[in-house]
């Protein structure tokens, strides 16, 4: 039916007669002539129609956006004037001789070139058509390619792919689970995976030494620009490696990746503990793009009467921390206005600030609403720890730790998007050294999830929870956590007291992970992995903000479908025939 691809045609064609099949991108009609942008997945390429050939002429008056057409012609030179350096076919156009109406289209509900101005909810309507246009083709051919590489450098690397259930046991790893009724067990469930995290355990413990699985994923939370209720990550594991081999292994995928895909020499990746990266940037995962480091000031407040900063400073579980920006007389009281409303939806319950006018006047040369408040060498000392220069602005926070960290984590990141203060445009980092769990007293969780190795012994874990660190490291790109993993428990002691510090109940850790201790009892060799999100990856590396980009056919953020209207109603026979009673709740 064609003969070349409608993008691939270039002056070397000229004068060869060629049949292409398309879809019609443009329609243009010039005194007589007809143009028609052709489009397929290779491109976009110009034919003419003349009224010289007067059935194809005909037709194409009659061909309106989206009609499906096979088309022969004569490739030909264009016109000087008619050059047109943007596209890639735009030094020559084919000349029409013959065409055929392959199927009509009704008008699309939008324009699928780069004026369309669609909403997202149109575009996930007809999502069908929203993926005909080039960007869109473009980011899921980047997927495959990223996709074609891991598996050949994973394959290499003698990692063994192997596929996991999907079907399988409700297990806590964060987030709620997908149920799925079973038929043939009435009143009971399966879940969908949140991870394979527990059978590729198992696969080391069966020996298989090195495995790799390109998995999907479900998990039943709060959605946003980077998550999805269904989702693909790259899953690894390994056994007789140390953390630092691991992580060696993905950062030279990584870099090689980049390198091969898109073109880009990724630096190479430092690694910062999480105590450095909460006490310097206020995030586990932070965005090295640009400097705006966070400074501690606690020690030098601690005697003021000003109780919004003294009351913190004297409390071990806050934090008073000051955030320096260069330049930052060029914001306007506006602006700062919103920041203090920006750092509210993290808790903050104000955006105290000190600009710096003339450093050398010592106080005269400084301007600030909490300057009355203060000790000149308070102030002055603060200054001093900031590094403080003409011209600069700094910002404070003062609260529990959670919400300065949080809040001044958040602004930092801001304020670089608004003033576009990046340095460089990737920045890819290690963070290690994360605390084992989250909470205190009798009251714990599992900071990233209960099968990561704690550093120490087991009395120490036991004794004081909090002060444990784990064998977890997170792979962390332009400021998005992008993937993480952690050398596991191979030993059953070690688990059972890990579930233990959790409160789980004898009852509950049979229930729920005696399969996994009973396999530990065998033999289970140190082994240790990673898993990196490829939606969120795909997502950087297209330059785009949101991962329903670069998913064929994503959820909205209520994880609906709007294509195919799911989740939907289930007729009641199917609902009997698994044992279920729907109960809808009032509105």
């Amino acid at each position: 039916m064609r003969t070349h691809l409608c993008g691939q045609l270039r002056d070397s064609h000229i004068d060869d007669q060629v049949s292409l099949c398309g879809w019609v991108h443009r329609r243009r009609d010039h005194g007589g002539v007809i143009f028609l942008d052709v489009r397929d997945h290779a491109g976009i390429v110009q034919v003419v129609f003349d009224p010289d050939t007067v059935e194809s002429f005909k037709l194409a008056d009659q061909v309106r956006n989206e009609y499906v057409l096979n088309i022969t012609g004569r490739v030909r030179t264009r016109d000087a004037a008619a050059i047109n350096p943007k596209m890639a076919t735009g030094m020559i156009e084919v000349l029409g001789k013959e065409l055929t109406i392959l199927n009509a289209s009704e008008t699309p509900p939008f324009q699928l070139d780069e004026h369309s101005d669609a909403g997202e909810d149109v575009r996930l309507r007809y999502r069908y058509i929203d993926l005909r246009r080039p960007e869109m083709q473009d980011k899921l051919r980047l997927r495959s390619k990223v996709s074609h590489f891991i598996r050949n450098y994973l394959d290499q690397q003698d990692f063994i792919d192997i596929e996991t259930p999907i079907l399988t046991k409700a297990t806590p790893e964060g987030a709620r689970d997908y149920l799925v009724p079973s038929r043939t067990h009435p009143g009971e469930f399966f879940a969908l995976p949140q991870s394979p995290q527990l059978f590729k355990q198992l696969l080391m413990i069966s020996g298989f030494d090195r495995y790799y699985q390109i998995a999907r994923c479900f998990r039943d939370e709060d959605l946003r620009a980077d998550r999805q209720p269904e989702f693909t990550q790259v899953d690894i594991e390994t056994t007789f490696l140390e953390e630092q081999e691991i992580m060696d292994l993905v950062e030279t995928m990584f870099r090689q990746m980049f390198r091969e895909t898109i073109d880009v020499e990724l630096p190479e990746f430092p690694v910062m503990t999480y105590a450095d990266a909460m006490k310097k940037y206020g995030s586990d995962r932070p965005d090295l793009r640009f400097g705006l480091e966070l400074a501690d000031v606690a020690d030098l407040l601690k005697e003021v009467e000003f109780n919004v900063f003294s009351g913190p400073a004297n409390d071990p579980k806050s934090r008073v921390a000051a955030l320096r920006l260069p330049n930052g007389d060029q914001l306007t009281r506006k602006m700062i206005d919103g920041y203090t409303k920006f750092v509210s939806i993290y808790g903050a319950r104000g955006l105290a600030y000190i600009k710096v006018n003339d450093l050398a006047a010592g106080i005269e040369g400084l301007q600030s609403p909490i300057l009355k408040f203060l000790p000149d060498n308070v102030v002055l000392n603060i200054l001093d720890r900031v590094g403080a220069e003409d011209k600069d602005i700094i910002f404070f926070g003062a609260d529990k730790a959670k919400v300065v960290n949080d809040a001044l984590g958040a602004l930092r990141c801001k304020i670089a998007e608004d003033l576009n203060l990046y340095a460089k445009k990737w920045a890819p980092l290690w963070v290690t050294e994360f605390p084992m769990f989250e909470g205190e007293g009798s009251n714990w969780t599992a900071t990233h999830h209960p099968f990561t190795q704690p550093t120490g012994d087991m009395d120490a874990m036991l004794a004081d929870p909090g002060s444990v660190l784990s064998r977890a490291y997170d792979v962390v790109l332009n400021g998005i956590e992008v993937g993480g993993g952690s050398i596991r428990v191979h030993e059953m002691e070690m688990q059972k007291k890990i579930f233990e510090v959790l409160d789980l109940t004898e009852h509950e850790i049979n229930i729920k992970f005696g399969f996994l201790l009973d396999a530990l009892k065998y033999g289970a060799p140190p082994h240790g992995g990673l898993a990196f999100g490829l939606d969120r990856l795909i997502m950087l590396m297209c330059d785009s903000n949101a991962i329903r980009d670069v998913i064929a056919f994503p959820k909205t953020q209520t994880a609906a479908c709007l294509m195919t209207s799911a989740p939907s109603e289930v007729d009641p026979p199917q609902l009997a025939e698994l044992n279920i009673a729907v109960k809808k709740s009032k509105i």
